[in-house]
């Protein structure tokens, strides 16, 4: 039984690095959002300060780290399918899963406002456009699309270089830190602002990082233990004003010090990518590459999935140990999303996260047997999964 389609992700042709880069980072990034939505449940959290701890010690470099990643791609796609080639697969991959999950995240919420009194209007649907943070994590998608539309627009028709666009990317940056130091609200434009840097950077720095070369370069414990150990130190500095309760929460460092933060994320960023090569090179935690393969699909259904499995844990089961709802919720943000999505391409649901049909991956869904009930159809005697031999 493969429930997650492991062995079609296993046998794809990807950059193995990247895909555990982008599981440890939608990990992370699910653990922050399981303790923002256990707070405010009359839970006692204050009871297990590590908790909290751990989820400020850990932030700061999560969502720079996607955007990097995102960069690095930039250069090929372009380079394969064109300007317009590369805005319609960011339209198909990104924009329309943004708009249809967010507009049942957003559904769901006013149907639940009379109970929970969460303040959503009709208006959060047009903020998942134009001010995107309302929404919550939303705001990751549409950053993500429009800095990448723009960034190839300017490259490919204006004929900006990586550097100059790295360069713009940094005076944005600075923008943002003046928007950041004044309380200012400009909505989509202080996403943009704040991670252009980041994806310019990816595009800078891919040459070097995709080379199949340097991957044995880069997989080495002497680059890798000095890293962690100057990581460990400079997040356990940071943490100390992060977790100091402000209005910020734990992003205080980012706002009141947007440039140390900057330094901060590159840090973990250089890392974070060091520990992925290092997995790649052991062919350890594979799983790791499962999660990261699936990472949009995760972060579009993470805060649903997670606050059905808080309801279900909390008011039907009347469990309220704090450890183990967040070990529950946590594990439900990042596993039932993979479950859900493979489950969804299987069974003809693929339209929920793209408008044009990924036809190598419902081909093979459909040959393969993913769920034990087919199995049992095609062949009742047999206690392994029948799989078709189609090439990666």
């Amino acid at each position: 039984m493969d429930l997650f389609n492991s062995r079609y992700i296993l046998q794809e042709k990807r950059w193995l690095w990247i895909d555990y880069d982008k599981g440890i980072s939608i990990m992370l990034v699910g653990f922050g959002h399981c303790c923002m939505i256990l707070n405010g449940h009359n839970l006692p959290f204050e009871r297990y300060p590590f908790i909290n701890y751990i989820n400020t010690f850990l932030y700061g470099f999560r969502m720079p780290l996607f955007f990097i990643v995102s960069g690095l791609l930039v250069g090929k796609s372009l380079n394969k399918k064109g300007v317009k080639g590369y805005i319609s697969d960011r339209t198909n991959n990104i924009l329309y899963p943004l708009f249809v999950w967010g507009i049942i995240q957003v559904t769901m919420e006013l149907f639940a406002a009379s109970i929970t009194h969460n303040h959503v209007t009709a208006m959060n649907y047009l903020d998942l456009i134009i001010r995107p943070r309302e929404d919550g994590h939303f705001w990751y998608l549409n950053a993500l699309f429009f800095i990448g539309s723009i960034y190839a627009i300017l490259k490919s028709k204006l004929k900006i270089p990586p550097l100059a666009q790295l360069a713009l990317g940094f005076g944005l940056y600075s923008i943002n830190a003046y928007i950041r130091l004044n309380s200012l609200d400009f909505g989509l434009f202080n996403d943009i602002c704040e991670y252009y840097f980041f994806f310019a950077l990816g595009d800078v720095v891919s040459k070097i990082m995709l080379a199949e070369g340097n991957i044995d370069r880069f997989s080495s414990w002497k680059i890798f233990v000095p890293l962690i150990i100057l990581f460990v130190a400079v997040q356990y500095y940071f943490t100390k004003d992060n977790i100091k309760p402000t209005i910020y929460g734990v992003a205080y460092i980012e706002n009141m010090h947007p440039f140390l933060f900057m330094a901060e994320a590159l840090l973990g960023c250089v890392t974070s990518v060091s520990f992925s090569f290092l997995l790649q090179k052991y062919k350890v935690l594979t799983f790791i590459r499962i999660v990261g393969y699936h990472s949009l699909f995760i972060y579009c259904m993470q805060i649903i999935m997670m606050s059905v499995a808080r309801i279900l844990c909390m008011n039907v089961f009347h469990l309220y140990n704090v450890p183990a709802l967040v070990l529950i919720v946590w594990t439900s943000g990042v596993i039932l999303p993979v479950f859900i999505y493979n489950f969804c391409l299987k069974y003809g649901l693929w339209w929920l996260y793209t408008y044009r049909k990924p036809e190598k991956q419902v081909a093979y869904m459909k040959t393969a047997n993913i769920f034990w009930f087919d199995r049992k159809k095609k062949d009742p005697e047999k206690k392994e999964p029948l799989y078709d031999t189609l090439a990666p």
